[in-house]
């Protein structure tokens, strides 16, 4: 009997909820996924057992496939730096990888606030803002990536009808019943 498996390999953006959505008409520009942590498993990958780095949503499925596991849903997670070591924190199975980055500097990333999307032992998914983000042993995975798309239901006001930022994004947000929800816009 396979196992089913969701994972996160690179998010490129945070938010901090998706509430807005919430009562309204669906929004064709929009295509999301909503996960119940009680029901699926998310996890993060970054390298398989050898030390090599997926690269691709196909490596890891076939990877997955040998592993008797069927990967559900994929999308990108985090942000990379040139060498394909992720940029700020990185937590797989407990074991930070990449450790938090609270510097200042230019790119999507920098530009604040950024925040870490991490799921714990008791399998609750929560978004924090970097600055806010405490270091617990109790996170399972963990992956820091910026700007945050969403603050406290209010749009990031980078992202406004004059904005320069114009790139297609991905997010990831935690709903008031606990449930994930990941976004392609």
């Amino acid at each position: 009997m396979k196992k089913s498996v969701i994972l996160i390999l690179f998010i490129i953006l945070i938010s901090s909820s998706f509430i807005f959505f919430k009562g309204q008409a669906k929004d064709d520009r929009f295509i999301t996924y909503e996960v119940d942590l009680n029901d699926k498993e998310v996890k993060l990958y970054w390298k398989d057992e050898k030390d090599n780095n997926f690269k691709s949503i196909q490596n890891l499925k076939n990877w997955l496939e040998t592993k008797d596991q069927t990967l559900l849903f994929a999308t990108n997670g985090g942000m990379y730096k040139k060498d394909n070591t992720p940029q700020g924190l990185f937590i797989e199975n407990f074991e930070t990888k990449s450790n938090i980055d609270t510097l200042s500097g230019n790119g999507n990333f920098y530009l604040k606030p950024n925040g870490v999307f991490y799921i714990a032992d008791n399998n609750q998914a929560k978004i924090d803002v970097t600055e806010n983000f405490n270091l617990k042993k109790n996170i399972k995975f963990a992956t820091q990536s910026g700007p945050m798309l969403v603050i406290n239901n209010i749009i990031h006001s980078a992202f406004n009808e004059n904005s320069k930022n114009l790139n297609i994004r991905n997010g990831v947000g935690v709903l008031e019943n606990g449930n994930i929800v990941f976004c392609h816009v």
